[in-house]
C-alpha cells in the first residue's frame, strides 16, 4: 500500500511509520489520519512487523492538527468533521493504546497538541534533547481538547499538565523525561540509533508475552483489585495455550537448567547465541 503523507518500511522486524508532510512540520490533516488507520491495520496482521516506530520526516515529530485543513475546511462539512475527528481519536487514543504489537515514538523534534497523544497511546517514547514540546492551544483562545485532555491526564501529574496546559510555555526532551512524559532523552545525531537498538530489543521478545505485558497493564488501568486478578489470571491461561506452556517449560525449565539468566538476558537472545555457538562448534 502507498500512503501520500506517510512513509512506511519494514526492517529485522521493525515497522518504521514516518510522517511525510515535513513542508507542515508533520501537521495532521485528514488524509494523514486516514492513512495512518490503514497503515496500523496493515501492520497489525504483517508478520515482519514484530515492532511499530514511529517518527516525523524533517526538523519535526508532529505539529498537532493540521489548523487550516481540520478546524476551518471542515467547519461547513459537520459530518466529514465528525468522521475525520473520530478516525483521529481512534487511531491514537484506542488503536495505538492496544496495538497487539509494541509501539514506539520517535521524537524527532517539534511536538506540538495533537502529537501529545500519539506520544502518550505509544508504549514507549523516546526523544531528541533538542526536541521542542507543547500545549499552544491556550495561546489561541482554545485548550488541549479531543484525545489530548486524557493524554495528559493519564501521564503527567496535575501541576506539570496544567502548568504546561494553562501556560502553553514549551519544553525540551530533558523535561519531558524529568515530567515523565517520555521513557529517554538523547541527543538528536544518537536518536534513531538508541530508538532502533530498543526496537530490536523488543523484537527479539516472545510476541505474545509482550502483548500479555501491555493487555494486563492497560486494562488492569480501569478496573478494582478483584477484577484484576482474575483478568491476570486468565491472561496467564491465555499465554499458557498461546505458547503451548513454554514460558514454564522453556522459560523457567531453562533458567533452572542454568541456561541463561533472565534477570540479565531474554532466553530468545540467548538461544540464539547458543544456535550459533553450537553451529560453530560443529562447522555448521
Amino acid at each position: 500500500m502507498s500512503f501520500e503523507t506517510l512513509l512506511l518500511d519494514v526492517q529485522d522486524g521493525v515497522a518504521t511509520i514516518t510522517f511525510n508532510r515535513p513542508d507542515k512540520r508533520n501537521a495532521m490533516n485528514p488524509r494523514l489520519h486516514e492513512e495512518m488507520t490503514a497503515a496500523l491495520e496493515q501492520l497489525r496482521y504483517d508478520p515482519a512487523a514484530r515492532v511499530v516506530v514511529i517518527t516525523g520526516a524533517g526538523p519535526a515529530f508532529c505539529a498537532g492538527m493540521d489548523l487550516k485543513e481540520f478546524f476551518t475546511a471542515l467547519k461547513s462539512k459537520p459530518a466529514e468533521y465528525d468522521r475525520i475527528t473520530r478516525l483521529a481519536v481512534e487511531w491514537r487514543g484506542r488503536t495505538l493504546r492496544y496495538f497487539p504489537k509494541p509501539t514506539v515514538a520517535m521524537i524527532n523534534g517539534f511536538c506540538f497538541g495533537g502529537a501529545f497523544s500519539i506520544v502518550e497511546g505509544c508504549d514507549l517514547a523516546i526523544a531528541a534533547e533538542e526536541a521542542t514540546f507543547g500545549l499552544s492551544e491556550i495561546n489561541f483562545k482554545l485548550f488541549p481538547g479531543g484525545s489530548v485532555s486524557k493524554s495528559l491526564a493519564n501521564l503527567l501529574r496535575p501541576r506539570d499538565a496544567l502548568w504546561y496546559g494553562m501556560l502553553g510555555r514549551p519544553f525540551d526532551g530533558k523535561k519531558a523525561v524529568e515530567i515523565g512524559f517520555i521513557n529517554e532523552a538523547v541527543p538528536l545525531t544518537k536518536l534513531r540509533d538508541e530508538t532502533m537498538a530498543v526496537a530490536r530489543e523488543l523484537a527479539g521478545k516472545d510476541p505474545f508475552a509482550l502483548k500479555a505485558t501491555k493487555d494486563g497493564y492497560r486494562h488492569s488501568l480501569e478496573m478494582p483489585w478483584d477484577s484484576a486478578m482474575n483478568y491476570s489470571s486468565a491472561k496467564e491461561m491465555e499465554l499458557v495455550l498461546q505458547q503451548n506452556d513454554a514460558w514454564r517449560t522453556e522459560g523457567i525449565g531453562d533458567f533452572l537448567k542454568g541456561k541463561y539468566r533472565p534477570g540479565f538476558e531474554s532466553h530468545d537472545q540467548a538461544h540464539k547465541v547458543e544456535r550459533r555457538t553450537s553451529r560453530a562448534r560443529h562447522g555448521g
